[in-house]
Order: structure tokens, then C-alpha cells, then sequence
């Protein structure tokens, strides 16, 4: 089990290193996280044909070689403001545990959760277990489900990983381990400083001092990898990571507040020439070329996004983009803004007008569509034109179902739909809005827009298992799963 002291110090990275790892090794390897808070997310295989996980648990089992499926991450939490999350349980919205309080819930969803992974655990060689945050979170110690309780259930051993970059490395490790109580302690068997950057020389005594004071080793000291070319969970992206070359392109995404799936445009950052920007205002937008792109991503409040947009100016920059024949594209939520109308009559989202750059109306309801999708494009055209006859595979999450606008239609304003129920595109062809999440995944795309092949999520995944292993202590990694 990989543990943190805090969020964001490479839990979910050195998990899916560890999950290659071991799959090189020629055993059956599947990776767990008992609960996990992200709105990106990826439809996978359920026992009701298809369910939501985590993308990190997502990209974990294809480390692993694995099938993901929803047993990887039992519980989903998607926020929806900065008090509410939507709750998924085995792949599916639960309306009965979105309404309970936190610490309420712990106990309803606990069977369900040691189930998945004593299933997991039974049919596989290793299971690389994920932690959340971290294990010594002591107000919510006595409701945990997620760090130590899975870890105690397990029998787990587990490696307790700290970002050396942030400062204080040593009092994180050191902290965390005495927070924890006497026989949790004795689940951790390595600490890992991750993201390490100058002499390691310089590091000692302070190991071995730590080592006098908890018992506890220090097995790995991880260098800083700027390019190792995994989405991070959060979808953070640093400029730094950059690809190398001089830029051609530059793909300016909107950050709205309640924004998901951003992890889908990492692949933009493995392209050379290609500049990734996150886009919060209309200065952002300022200045970009009509073959430069402005995405509107997908969001878990739609209606609530729209509105940010309008507040900070941003509706008047993409409009003014696309007046002057800039390549818009609209994914999901994204979509769905850029038609003229969000109707919601079932309390699901929100009413708003679109931003009217396509002639589409969308109506928000119960039923969520979840699912993985296989289409071609049609005759697309415009700046879009590269896609035309393409073969996409991707995935589906949202309640709104979108159609040609009748009032418009009956004008003689009529979207393109160049894939059916799935994608659109306005009159003059700069405009296209999509329901299919990772588009930007599918080498196919990747060709067909940028003309060269980005590195592929297989030469990643193999990239993080050698980037990692040679830094742990000798034996370590195997001494874990004897």
C-alpha cells in the first residue's frame, strides 16, 4: 500500500509505477483505492454493464495490464460545490449516500469496499493498494475507510511517500508516523522522499536519525521527473513540464471552478510544439492565432461554470475567437455551453442561456448516460477537417441530452452533426462540440490533427517503472510481495 503525508506528494504516480513493475515481472497485478474525490473520471466495466472509477485508478490498471473495472475504486466521491459531493458506490450514483453526512457514511459502504478488495485480492498475485490524503487525518481516523482501515484489513505493507520538494520532508514522515496509533505504525515499512532535486549526499544523517526514531527505513529517494507524461490526479499541470521544441500550437483551456476530466488533455503536453494554457481570463485568451485552440472542458456544474465564465468575461474572448475563425472545441459540459440553451426541468443542473456559438439546445435529465463509446467521424470540415472518417473510442458521463435547436432549424441554422448524438460542428466548421471524453487519448486523433504520433500511455507506463525502480534500496520491492 502507498500512503502519503499529504495530498499531491505521488501516491497515485508511484502506485501505477508499481503496478508496471510488478506486471513486468509477470505476475497478475490490480490496483485499489477504497475512496477516492476527483471529477475525473472514466467509465468502466460493471456488474450493470458500465460504472464510473477514478481516472488515476483508470490509468493504474492499464499499468497493471488489468481490465479496469469499478471493484478498482468502490467509492467515487465527484464534488459538486465546496460542501457537496455527488457519491458513487460500485459505479453507480447513490441519491441514498449524496445525502448523508461524511462520517454517516463510512460504515454503510465499508462491506461493499472490503468485498471488492478481498475479490481483488483473491484473484490477482499483487494488489497495489492507494491511500487518500493522509493516514494521520486524526479527526477522521475514527470514520476512516480509505487509509489505515483498508491497510489493517489487508494486512498491507505499506510505504509512506513525502514530497521533498515542498520542505519539512523529514517532519511529514516523522509527524504522520507518530500520529498513527502503536500497531498502525507497524503496517509502515519504508518511507520514500519523492521528488528530489540536488546532492543526495546532503540528505544524511537525517535517514538514519529517523530510522532511530521510528524503527522505519528510508527505501527510496525518487528524483524529480518533469516528463514522465502521466496526468496527475488533480489535473494540476505545471509549466515546466512543457514539451521541448518551438510552439505551433497553443490549446487554451477554460478552468472554470467545477471543471472535469481536465486530465484527458495531458496527451497535448507529450506533443512537441504544443503548448498546454489554462485559461481563467480574458487576458488569457488574448493575443492567440484562428489555428490556436480554445477548449471548453467538461464540468460537473454546467450551469454554475457558464455563469463564472459570463463574471469573468471569458463568453466575449471565446466568442471573439470564434468570429475570427478560431478552432473552438466544446467537450461535455463544453458542449453544452456552447449551444443557446441549458433546460433543466428536473432540478439536475440549471437553466442558462448558451453562449450561442452552436445551434443546439440541451435538456438536462434524471438518467445519466454512462458509457464507453466507439464512433466514426463523418464528413467534418473546417479546421476540424483532419478528423473526417476517423475512428474514436472514448467515454460518455452526463445527464443532458442534446438536439437541434427546432426554432432555429426551421431558419435554416443547422448543425453539422458529423457523429450522431455524440458531435457537432457550426456552419463555418471552426466550432465543434463533443460528448466523447479522451478523444485526445486515441492515437488515431492524436495522428490525424498533430500529424506525428505523441508518445503512447504503454511507453509511459513502462517510462514511470524504470524511472522509479532503480532508486529503491536492493530488494525492497520484491521483500513487499514475498
Amino acid at each position: 500500500m502507498v500512503l502519503g503525508t499529504t495530498s499531491g506528494a505521488g501516491k497515485s504516480w508511484l502506485t501505477t509505477a508499481l503496478c508496471r513493475y510488478y506486471s513486468n515481472l509477470g505476475l497478475k497485478v490490480a490496483p485499489f483505492k477504497a475512496q477516492n474525490m476527483s471529477n475525473n473520471a472514466r467509465v468502466v466495466a460493471s456488474e450493470t454493464g458500465s460504472g464510473e472509477i477514478g481516472s488515476a485508478q483508470y490509468f493504474q490498471a492499464l499499468a497493471a495490464r488489468a481490465e479496469p473495472e469499478v471493484r478498482m475504486n468502490p467509492l467515487l466521491l465527484k464534488p459538486e460545490a465546496d460542501t457537496h459531493s455527488q457519491v458513487v458506490l460500485m459505479g453507480q450514483v447513490s441519491a441514498e449516500l449524496t445525502a448523508m453526512p461524511w462520517r454517516g457514511r463510512s460504515e454503510k459502504v465499508w462491506p461493499q469496499i472490503a468485498a471488492a478488495l478481498d475479490a481483488l485480492r483473491a484473484e490477482n498475485d499483487v494488489v497495489v493498494i492507494e491511500g487518500a490524503g493522509s493516514p494521520a487525518e486524526i479527526n477522521l481516523h475514527a470514520s476512516d475507510i480509505v487509509n489505515m482501515r483498508v491497510a489493517r484489513h489487508a494486512r498491507a505493507r505499506c510505504l509512506l511517500v513525502t514530497d521533498i520538494d515542498r520542505g519539512g520532508a523529514f517532519a511529514h514522515l516523522y509527524g504522520t508516523w507518530a500520529l498513527l496509533p502503536e500497531d498502525e505504525r507497524a503496517l509502515i515499512h519504508g518511507f520514500v522522499l519523492n521528488k528530489f532535486r540536488g546532492d543526495a549526499s546532503l540528505l544524511a544523517p537525517a535517514p538514519q536519525m529517523l530510522q532511530d526514531l521510528t524503527g522505519v527505513p528510508t527505501v527510496a529517494t525518487i528524483p524529480m521527473q518533469w516528463r514522465h507524461g502521466l496526468p496527475e490526479e488533480d489535473g494540476v499541470f505545471d509549466d515546466r513540464t512543457l514539451s521541448a521544441g518551438a510552439v505551433h500550437t497553443t490549446v487554451a483551456v477554460i478552468a472554470y471552478p467545477r471543471i472535469s476530466n481536465l486530465d484527458e488533455f495531458q496527451p497535448l503536453k507529450n506533443v512537441p510544439g504544443v503548448r498546454l494554457l489554462w485559461a481563467r481570463s480574458p487576458a488569457d485568451l488574448a493575443g492567440l492565432k484562428a489555428s490556436d485552440w480554445v477548449v471548453l472542458p467538461g464540468s460537473k456544474s454546467t450551469a454554475a461554470d457558464l455563469a463564472w465564465l459570463r463574471a469573468q468575461g471569458l463568453d466575449q474572448a471565446v466568442a471573439s475567437h470564434a468570429g475570427q475563425g478560431g478552432a473552438v472545441l466544446g467537450v461535455c459540459g463544453g458542449l453544452q455551453m456552447l449551444g443557446e440553451a441549458l433546460i433543466d426541468t428536473a432540478g439536475i443542473d440549471g437553466n442558462a442561456p448558451g453562449l450561442g456559438l452552436l445551434p443546439l439546445v440541451t435538456t438536462f435529465e434524471v438518467a445519466k448516460t454512462v458509457q464507453r463509446t466507439k464512433a466514426q467521424f463523418g464528413a467534418v470540415q473546417g479546421a476540424w477537417t483532419a478528423l473526417a472518417g476517423v475512428v474514436v473510442q472514448g467515454y460518455e458521463i452526463h445527464h443532458g441530452q442534446t438536439a437541434q435547436h427546432p426554432a432555429m432549424a426551421a431558419k435554416g441554422d443547422v448543425a453539422r452533426e458529423v457523429i450522431q448524438g455524440v458531435a457537432w460542428q457550426n456552419a463555418a466548421g471552426n466550432v465543434l462540440g463533443v460528448y466523447l471524453h479522451g478523444l485526445l487519448e486515441d492515437p488515431a486523433v492524436m495522428k490525424a490533427l498533430f500529424g506525428a504520433d505523441a508518445p503512447t500511455l504503454e511507453a509511459v507506463f513502462d517510462g514511470l517503472a524504470n524511472g522509479v525502480a532503480p532508486h529503491f534500496e536492493p530488494g525492497v520491492l520484491d521483500a513487499l510481495i514475498a
